[in-house]
């Protein structure tokens, strides 16, 4: 089974940010010529992470909230007193979400529940342009539709 893999840059606000990926997964599906199989998401860096989440402004701003409750920018991180770069609270909360989201895909289209969006959420120091990739595996035959 043939593996598709297109890389995109994706700018964000930094500071638990969170964009909706859902636009970019069932063009890049048909790209590729996806039917049946697992798509995968991923955020290369220790500073990004990937979700999924109802992506509204209520659970968006909850999801944010939660994160600074959880794992706030203003307490002491040893990477930080060791690298001085003031980021180690992004690379816990990268750590805790994790690089990426492995959807599975059936009939061309990724399987998610009503009102379930794909988002991408980093957290870096300031605003940030990173790349990110979709990867296909599976059945690659033109679905019609």
């Amino acid at each position: 089974m043939p593996v598709q893999t297109r890389t995109f840059a994706l700018d964000t606000r930094g500071f638990a940010d969170v964009v909706d990926l859902t636009p970019r997964l069932e063009p890049f599906l048909r790209e590729v010529g996806a039917s049946d199989g697992l798509l995968t998401v991923f955020v290369p860096g220790a500073t990004a992470a990937v979700t999924a989440i109802e992506y509204e402004e209520g659970a968006v701003a909850d999801f944010q909230a939660s994160i600074r409750r959880l794992l706030p920018e203003d307490i002491p991180y040893r990477h930080d007193a060791r690298w001085g770069d003031g980021n180690g609270f992004a690379h816990v909360r990268a750590a805790w979400l994790g690089p990426s989201l492995a959807i599975p895909v059936e009939k061309g289209r990724p399987l998610r529940g009503p009102g379930s969006r794909w988002s991408w959420w980093i957290s870096t120091t300031g605003p940030a342009a990173g790349p990110s990739s979709f990867n296909s595996w599976g059945d690659q035959r033109r679905v019609n539709r």
